[in-house]
């Protein structure tokens, strides 16, 4: 049986030419326009298309792939510019970057380092915490890891097809590793599109969700020597492939919609111009890809990629805008070309031109000596961090000089000139308690989980505090109050939800609503004596209808304590506070973040086993929302509570609470 025809052994300038204006387009579309072009799914069919080329020619030559030899000549190119690029951004990061985004540079220095971004960024997307993150320096490392995933993929698949076309089934080696990568395209598309319907986020940092994408690189790679076109066919469809590149990014939302099918789009494009350069004509596409700017620059795009990124995050937080002007830009790209032009020739070359037959071990030593560096400048960046962070810990806390809401509750009189509390660095982390145990989390999952705290062995009462993080993040007065009123918490949290049975207002998932009807069930069997969950929403002047019809199916059944929603601010608190020259630099009007009438008095058909609280006062006067009281920050991102300041809430809240409670004992 004979196998496929072998692509002619040759220089292909126009993959260089491609990987240029793959690259450009990404730096321009993020630094212009804040989109993703498609660019990197550009690099993944080329990555299949010559590392397939290259192991399978190897093996049919030798009769055997050397994994080390291989994998020690890809790191020879791949690491030196990427561990130099993070030691810079590790630095830079604690130069440029609010402290309050210095929590993530750990994990995402590491991830980089160790190539799995991508799978750090994909549980970042399903973490409803990590879901308002700033964008990372390092985020762009995620192509990165997965590029490297398949590095290590590839030549043990070709390995392994080899061995069975040789020795169990053989075949022809090419046509066997045909119908394996027609399998591996089927498989992964079809997973790719069913994650992407299910949970776009994760499926765009998924390997497995890309690998297909590498695959066509693969078929392409095999089935070329057989494509023959019409010259004008052939110069037409070269020309439109670069068209589908360039605006890819303009015509589709790429980060909300790949890498599921639409991913085809700027594929097919490459798919394009390779098979009309491999028919080149007088006008075809390769004239232009071949260009001698082209040329050079595809040299340099490793480099280009690497830092336009870190670049453009830096000037962003610097100047404190997300809108680069035309000037701008351009100096970025400048800077950008400057640095991988040094970065390329002075550091990557010297390396990428050791004979690794020869100098296997100069290599590893030169490579095991930059990943010792980029190690200890981790270390080095974390020491700081906590350095900073130890200068920054409150060792006493009193009413006098933290009172938080008490401050109001209590008229107290703060004590003047001090940093507030919880401080930058660690506010993110100022959680809840029940966040330590993510099985009381709840996202996405349709599945009710009761979590028990409070006063668990002899309660007076149970409360079942339910809804999303704005019902969660009450929990920690709560849990105070549990001890000074004797009652048992039930909580039933599901993160990024509320306690609603209507979608109108919310944009909430399917997951949501499934797991509200499930909690309703739940909560019929095992009724509370109080369900504690909010009333309002945002600043609307109305309840969501949603709300009512919840309440209504517990009416006769329990209870329901409803507190009125927080106000949201305008801007990210932490980061306001920490560019702003006073707290009140960061406050909004009353009327910006709360309606100016009660909602549950503006809104008919609440059943009557309803009962309101509303402690905005807490929150704002009758002019002003402040985003700090009584030295406590109120707000770890712009309308999430900080349990430090809830904590001091509890003496505001156990009067309705209590009030409540005891109006159970009268029926």
């Amino acid at each position: 049986m004979t196998d496929l025809k072998k692509p002619e052994k040759r220089y292909r300038p126009e993959i260089e030419g491609i990987r240029t204006i793959a690259t450009l387009l990404i730096a321009v579309y993020h630094i212009w326009f804040g989109r993703v072009s498609g660019g990197v799914d550009v690099f993944f069919i080329l990555s299949g298309f010559l590392i397939t080329m290259s192991l399978l020619s190897r093996i049919e030559r030798t009769g055997a792939v050397n994994l080390g030899e291989f994998l020690l000549g890809l790191s020879r190119r791949l690491f030196t510019q990427a561990l130099l690029v993070i030691v810079i951004i590790g630095g830079l990061s604690l130069v440029f970057l609010p402290q309050i985004e210095w929590g993530e540079i750990i994990k995402h220095m590491t991830a980089s380092t160790l190539y799995y971004e991508n799978w750090r960024l994909a549980f970042d997307a399903v973490d409803y915490l990590a879901q308002d993150n700033s964008a990372s320096p390092f985020q762009h490392y995620w192509s990165l890891g997965v590029q490297v995933q398949f590095y290590i993929i590839w030549p043990l698949l070709i390995i392994t097809v080899y061995f069975l076309a040789q020795k169990v089934f053989k075949t022809p080696v090419r046509k066997t590793f045909l119908v394996a990568l027609i399998i591996i395209f089927t498989g992964s598309i079809s997973y790719s599109i069913y994650q992407t319907n299910l949970n776009q986020p994760w499926a765009y940092f998924d390997t497995f969700a890309r690998m297909w994408e590498f695959s066509v690189g693969g078929l392409l790679a095999l089935i070329l020597p057989y494509l023959f076109l019409n010259k004008w066919i052939n110069t037409l469809l070269g020309w439109i492939g670069l068209l589908i590149v360039c605006l890819t990014g303009v015509l589709l939302p790429v980060s909300t919609v790949f890498p599921g099918y639409l991913a085809l789009v700027p594929i097919s494009g490459v798919i394009l111009m390779i098979v009309a350069s491999e028919n080149s004509t007088r006008f075809g596409v390769d004239r232009i890809l071949s260009l001698k700017p082209l040329m050079f620059l595809g040299g340099l795009t490793y480099g280009i990629y690497l830092w336009h990124w870190p670049l453009l995050i830096f000037y962003q937080s610097y100047m404190k805008t997300k809108t680069v002007p035309i000037i701008d830009g351009v100096l970025i790209l400048i800077v950008t070309l400057v640095l991988s032009y040094i970065s390329t020739k002075l550091i990557e070359a010297p390396v990428s031109k050791i004979d690794i037959r020869k100098m296997k071990g100069k290599v590893v030593a030169l490579l095991s000596v930059m990943l010792c560096i980029t190690g200890i400048s981790t270390i080095l960046v974390s020491f700081y961090i906590d350095n900073v962070k130890a200068e920054t810990v409150v060792t006493s806390l009193n009413d006098k000089d933290y009172p938080g809401a008490r401050a109001i509750y209590d008229n107290i009189e703060p004590t003047k000139g001090l940093e507030p509390i919880p401080s930058l660095l660690d506010i993110k982390l100022d959680l809840p308690s029940f966040y330590g145990q993510k099985e009381c989390l709840a996202k996405d999952q349709i599945e009710v989980k009761k979590c028990l705290y409070g006063e668990s062995e002899n309660p007076d009462y149970t409360i079942a505090l339910v809804g999303g993080s704005h019902s969660g993040h009450w929990f920690p007065a709560l849990e105070i109050l549990a001890e000074e009123l004797n009652f048992q918490l039930d909580l039933y949290n599901h993160d990024g939800c509320r306690f609603t049975n209507d979608d109108s207002q919310n944009h909430l998932t399917e997951a949501c609503l499934e797991w509200n009807e499930n909690l309703i069930e739940q909560l019929k069997e095992d009724p509370p004596d109080l369900v504690f969950t909010t009333s309002t929403l945002n600043k609307y002047d109305t309840v969501p209808v949603g709300y009512i019809g919840q309440w209504k199916q517990l009416e006769g059944i329990t209870t329901i304590f409803a507190v009125r929603d927080n106000p949201r601010m305008k801007e990210d608190i932490p980061s306001c506070l920490e560019n702003a020259d006073t707290p009140l630099d960061c406050a909004i009007p009353r009327d910006q973040g709360v309606s100016k009438v009660l909602p549950w008095e503006n809104t008919e058909g609440i059943p009557s086993n309803v009962i309101f609280a509303d402690l905005t006062d807490y929150f704002c006067d009758d002019t002003t929302c402040y985003p700090v009281i009584g030295n406590v920050i109120v707000y770890r991102d712009n309308n999430h509570l900080t349990a430090q300041y809830v904590k001091t809430l509890a003496p505001a809240l156990k009067k309705p609470l209590k009030e409540a409670l005891e109006s159970l004992d009268a029926k």
